[in-house]
């Protein structure tokens, strides 16, 4: 059952209630919090989207979805996450999509003691492990384990410069700092250095400082349609070097915004964006295949997107962790099955889902390895697999 902010459902709930109040008041509720509209909406829509995919009951029990959207505002996303603990009284908190929001909630999980899946990118938002992050989780990749394969790859080219324009955020903050170091491993140089806000319509000042810099290679650090800003003027500019752009980019509307700008761009991206060209003997195929195939068959062909299998993943992780959580005894609804939650997804291992396979551990709440990344490449406006790199 979803419930996107409060309407038939919520009478249907109360009419419930009356003739069947024990069943209703032990339903678990699954609180949602995306950026369906603003900046990021790219992102939101395909993890709202997911959430309709998700299952009603699970071992036995009815499960309800509030979905909120919180328009990729940071402040909206801690008010979102507020009322759905204290006036819906959700179990789990799966949210939001971008980083500065996901940072923002740690404190409210935290407090509430409510267990938060969040899917966005970086690491920040689950390290360093302490008593607030130890209610927090988060399904996409960390952009430190992103970085290195593409400074792996920046290697083999024989790329030895890097220019850097990110996010003037926590996000492109977050990104700069873990490719730095990851490049410098590999003896690649950040020559330059720039930054953009995501509602920024020109960034033409940036792209002149980056190319008077000479660098082999430029980094994007963005996500969704804004990622294509600085590559559309980089473009524009006459940049001939190599562009790369971060797993953020990785979904059609970046493609469709950037068009033909795009061509012969690189970027590491989860498993499930080139599911269908991988070798059958890869170990995520299969389970990437399947959230492929079911968002699909509901929203249309060629409708995938990266960001709604991070959604999809949070799902999971859910789906795994309540049958534990309800042999504990705990009621749905109260401290201790949130705190049992939150010990069953902590406790997750070998979970294959849409990005990777799942070891989560008291130290490690993002739970991928290397199976979570590949690199692609941009060729005929479509994502293509590259083995090789």
């Amino acid at each position: 059952m979803i419930r996107p902010q409060a309407s038939v459902t919520t009478r249907l709930v109360a009419a419930l209630a009356l003739a069947f109040p024990l069943a209703v008041l032990a339903q678990v509720k699954v609180g949602v919090t995306v950026a369906t509209t603003g900046p990021a909406a790219s992102l939101g829509i395909p993890e709202r989207n997911t959430v309709s995919l998700f299952p009603a009951e699970i071992a036995g029990q009815k499960v309800e979805y509030i979905v909120l959207d919180d328009a990729t505002d940071t402040t909206q996303a801690v008010k979102n996450m507020r009322k759905l603990i204290t006036e819906d009284k959700v179990d789990v908190v799966i949210g939001t999509s971008v980083t500065p929001g996901s940072l923002a909630m740690i404190d409210v999980a935290a407090e509430s003691k409510v267990p938060m899946i969040s899917v966005a990118a970086s690491a920040r938002i689950v390290d360093p492990m302490d008593d607030k992050r130890k209610w927090v989780f988060k399904t996409p990749q960390n952009d430190a384990l992103m970085a290195t394969a593409l400074a792996d790859a920046m290697k083999k080219k024989g790329y030895k410069t890097l220019g850097f324009i990110g996010f003037a955020d926590a996000y492109g903050d977050g990104w700069l700092a873990v490719m730095k170091e990851a490049a410098e491993k590999q003896g690649i140089k950040i020559d330059a250095v720039e930054k953009y806000a995501r509602n920024d319509t020109s960034v033409t000042g940036q792209v002149l400082k980056l190319i008077a810099a000479k660098p082999d290679a430029i980094l994007i650090a963005g996500a969704g349609t804004p990622a294509a800003l600085p590559q559309k003027e980089l473009m524009a500019r006459g940049y001939k070097g190599q562009i790369f752009q971060t797993h953020g980019a990785a979904n059609n509307d970046f493609l469709r915004v950037c068009g033909k700008d795009c061509e012969g761009t690189m970027l590491p991206a989860g498993p499930m964006l080139v599911a269908a060209q991988m070798p059958d003997s890869n170990p995520v195929k299969k389970s990437a295949q399947e959230y492929v195939q079911k968002y699909e068959a509901a929203n249309g062909a060629g409708s995938i997107s990266t960001f709604g299998g991070h959604m999809w993943d949070a799902g999971q992780l859910v789906i795994a962790a309540m049958p534990a959580a309800l042999k504990s005894g705990a009621k749905p609804g109260t401290p201790e099955f949130r705190a049992a939650m939150r010990d069953a997804i902590e406790n997750i291992k070998n979970l294959p889902v849409s990005h990777g396979v799942f070891n989560m551990t008291p130290t490690d709440h993002a739970g991928f390895d290397d199976r979570a990344r590949v690199i692609v490449k941009i060729d005929g406006g479509k994502w293509v697999y590259q083995p090789g790199l």
